[in-house]
């Protein structure tokens, strides 16, 4: 579909010609939005696609690069973790223990996670791998997130979030999920008020060929875009302290369990010696052994982080970590003094937002399917990047030979009726409010536009003038 550019004759009074319906006129409003912001938030979504990219395929080569810290030939036996816990804390006394990790599967390797080791940054632990057959120690590397990043997947994860670039950096990323899903869905308007025959990709070229592989390719991957676009903004710094703070007020936000042990632990020993105890198994009367053995007999299975007590009137926290399907999320804590569970905590009993919450962030992040979740995410993102390619060849084909593409025409709000316009300017405000970097950033851009469209009227109107004259 050819569109034409702007002209004087555009700024010359009105004809007899009847205004456009309000339908057309709300496509020619999407066609526009569209337009301008696959233009200029394309760049930022391309870097994006790339690093989401290759984050996705960081799962399988964390395996490959990480093979000899990961697994173990498997045994006859396992030692009991407070011995595997011993042999950790034996080569690194450093720092303290802040989590342990059991093995998860038969060659798997035991996680002794510590904190505060000089040279780890303060938001990450010292990963001790134990061989949970031997209690030989088989390397340690810096570990990230619940997720257990290690240096590899931390490093492009860091990329793709922020550009390396720190807290200020992850502004890029919330601006480019603001806007994904509304340049995707804004494709689906156009897509299906186009004419069938306008949708054909075989037997045309040049710009409609363009047109016809970026709608069809733009229509299959639509849903996929506002979805990640969506869990993308939930843990995004302003969008999703809005989101945080909206479910919180719902009563759905996430639960946790209670670490509170009760007052006759007081006197047991300081953090520190907490943390240790984990270790030695000597700070209180029960050991990590029978605190594993607590939690299974409540039905946590494999994988689960035990968390050592946080002061003296805390319990031990254990809690599964498993993000693929199905999710196992459950924990509970442990009297340190008695072995007795005093609070737990079912992934079933959460609210549906935080059960929504948590499956949408580790589909986002290639957790919940595995392999396959992964490899729709990197299919996704070539999409993405195929499509950006696209847009920017039309854009290119819509200008005359070695310009780049005229503008898509304005004015086009003027026409929808009031009883349209209104109630969508107000969704839009509160939307730019909970969305702040869509919020703004459109703000701008409407009034820049509007400043530019006064300023070709009357540049307009004075040409017509002249040639009245």
């Amino acid at each position: 579909m050819s569109i034409a550019p702007t002209t004087l004759a555009d700024a010359s009074p009105p004809s007899d010609a009847p205004p456009p319906s309000g339908k057309a006129a709300l496509r020619a409003l999407v066609l526009r939005l569209h337009f301008y912001a696959g233009v200029l938030v394309a760049p930022f979504l391309l870097v994006a696609a790339l690093t989401g990219f290759l984050y996705a395929a960081s799962f399988q080569a964390e395996k490959i690069v990480y093979a000899h810290e990961l697994t173990v030939p498997v045994g006859d036996g396992k030692l009991p973790l407070s011995e595997q816990v011993a042999a950790a804390r034996k080569v690194h006394p450093e720092g303290a223990i802040s989590a342990v990790r059991p093995a998860p599967e038969a060659d798997a390797t035991t996680r002794v996670l510590l904190s505060g080791v000089p040279g780890v940054d303060e938001d990450h632990t010292l990963a001790v791998f134990v061989d949970p057959y031997t209690g030989k120690v088989r390397g340690a590397l810096e570990q990230y997130g619940s997720s257990g990043a290690l240096p590899l997947r931390t490093w492009i994860d860091d990329l793709h979030a922020n550009l390396q670039l720190g807290e200020s950096g992850r502004l890029y990323s919330e601006f480019a999920a603001s806007w994904l899903w509304v340049i995707a869905g804004g494709g689906l308007v156009l897509w299906f008020g186009r004419r069938r025959a306008q949708r054909r990709v075989r037997g045309v070229s040049g710009r409609r060929r363009t047109l016809g592989l970026h709608g069809t390719v733009g229509v299959w991957t639509a849903a996929g875009f506002i979805f990640l676009s969506a869990t993308g903004l939930t843990w995004s710094t302003y969008a999703g302290a809005n989101i945080d703070v909206l479910r919180t007020s719902l009563g759905q936000a996430t639960p946790s369990v209670s670490a509170a042990a009760g007052g006759e632990h007081a006197g047991h020993g300081d953090a520190t010696g907490a943390g240790e105890q984990a270790g030695s198994g000597t700070e209180h009367a029960v050991g990590i052994d029978e605190i594993l053995a607590a939690a299974r007999a409540e039905g946590l299975g494999d994988p689960v982080e035990i968390v050592p007590p946080a002061d003296a009137s805390s319990a031990y926290v254990v809690k599964q970590v498993q993000r693929s399907w199905p999710e196992k999320q459950d924990s509970v804590a442990v009297d340190p003094a008695s072995g007795r569970v005093t609070d737990e905590l079912r992934f079933a009993d959460y609210p549906f937002l935080a059960k929504l919450t948590r499956w949408g962030i580790d589909a986002h992040t290639g957790l919940l399917f595995g392999l396959v979740n992964q490899l729709a995410l990197m299919a996704l993102a070539l999409s993405l990047v195929l499509l950006i390619l696209w847009g920017y060849r039309m854009w290119w084909q819509r200008g005359r030979a070695s310009a780049f593409g005229r503008p898509i025409p304005r004015g086009s709000w003027q026409q929808i009726p009031a009883q349209i316009l209104v109630p969508l300017m107000a969704a839009v405000a509160v939307l730019g409010y909970f969305v702040p970097l869509l919020g703004i950033p459109l703000a701008a851009f409407v009034a820049v536009d509007v400043v530019l469209g006064e300023i070709a009227y009357r540049r307009g109107k004075r040409s017509y003038g002249a040639r009245a004259v």
